[in-house]
């Protein structure tokens, strides 16, 4: 007996053509290649993705080719990764395959496309691996993250029914979001970019930083350390400064009010208190299990690496995905475990989580002392 139900499934190709309508491949490949990666003649470009962004991939690879690099491809196929987590042996989950370990060596920047066909493919997997495989990759990330990246998002209908919006609202989300419905998305980048460099002038010589919310009421000290302005060449789409707090300096309580699905587990309502850096607390509402390992990970899992401000206001809701969430205007966020080197900041740790706090509605940011952000808007800026 055939399953009527199957039949009302649009087929892979009707989605592409639904994001099609919507979502210009060509032009976001333009700004990826052209404005994140910008490689140089004989440049080797390492292109990480699922088979669901085909569309992209092959824009993308013609926005290489055109400049004269190498595009070199990897497409995963569904149910590869979570296939590796299931019969990966002690070797491939503690250490590196050499051949990948020389490609992170050899690459001159790598582009990551999230294009999930499960966003839950990785719940049912024991954390323990999944943490285990991040410390066995850091020599190759390390790599990676020293050499010029970008990451971004195409349009999925996993991606769309975890945001509970239809995939042609989604395509239009990520299309403002990256600003891509702008006459002149580049030009749009620099003007955000432009405005953050504004907002780091105020930053710079702080010496602490309050963040105060609905159960939360959480101090950083962030003297002497550098403030970046990401402004779309790595995270594509982007809109935040962030920095590394001095890593013993995190004091108080702060109650996480964006949802996190970190692995397709979904962890809400984390709450964590802090002493001379330490979470010496925590909680969550659920996902809970999924917190105490994500803690254990390793010493550095415990204290804060990053401390972030979201300026894109384009993107004004939560869809489950932490590359759109944390750039949310109005909102602020933390990382759990490693540290960004180029903001001087020094925690080690395989782990680094974003959790976000929402301050639009009755929250504020201070800046010793002084308002910078109250319920999500600017002041003085």
């Amino acid at each position: 007996m055939i399953d009527d139900e199957e039949d009302d499934v649009p087929s892979v190709e009707e989605d592409h053509d639904a994001i099609a309508d919507v979502l210009d491949a060509a032009a976001m490949a333009d700004l990826l290649v052209g404005y994140c990666l910008e490689p140089d003649p004989g440049d080797q470009v390492v292109v990480r993705s699922t088979d669901l962004a085909a569309p992209l991939l092959v824009e993308v690879q013609r926005a290489i080719l055109e400049r004269d690099a190498w595009p070199l491809l990897h497409v995963e196929l569904p149910g590869q990764l979570e296939g590796f987590y299931r019969h990966a042996r002690d070797r491939h989950l503690d250490g590196v395959a050499p051949i990948q370990l020389e490609e992170a060596r050899q690459g001159d920047s790598t582009l990551s496309i999230q294009a999930p066909d499960d966003t839950a493919a990785l719940a049912a997997v024991d954390p323990d691996r999944i943490a285990r495989a991040a410390r066995g990759r850091a020599p190759a990330r390390e790599l990676t993250l020293s050499r010029r990246w970008a990451t971004t998002l195409w349009p999925t209908r996993a991606l769309a029914d975890a945001a509970g919006m239809p995939l042609e609202e989604l395509a239009a989300f990520v299309r403002r979001a990256t600003f891509l419905d702008r006459p002149d998305p580049i030009r749009a980048w620099r003007g955000l970019r432009d405005f953050q460099a504004r907002l780091i002038e105020r930053l710079e010589p702080a010496e602490e930083l309050r963040i105060v919310a609905p159960g939360t009421d959480l101090r950083l000290r962030v003297d002497g350390r550098r403030w970046a302005n990401s402004d779309g060449r790595r995270n594509m789409p982007s809109g935040e400064v962030f920095t590394g707090p001095l890593e013993s300096s995190a004091e108080g309580t702060i109650r996480y009010t964006v949802p996190s699905s970190p692995a397709g587990v979904t962890v809400s309502g984390v709450e964590l208190t802090f002493r001379d850096g330490v979470v010496v607390a925590h909680g969550a509402d659920e996902g809970a299990e999924y917190l105490e390992r994500a803690l254990a990970t390793d010493d550095g899992a415990r204290r804060l690496g990053e401390v972030g401000i979201g300026t894109n206001f384009g993107i004004d809701r939560a869809i489950g995905v932490i590359l759109f969430d944390e750039k949310i205007g109005g909102t602020v966020h933390t990382a759990l475990g490693r540290s960004y080197p180029e903001t001087g900041g020094v925690n080690l740790s395989a782990l680094h989580w974003d959790l976000i706090c929402d301050l639009r509605a009755g929250g504020r940011l201070e800046v010793d002392g002084e308002v910078l952000q109250q319920d999500g808007r600017f002041v003085g800026l």
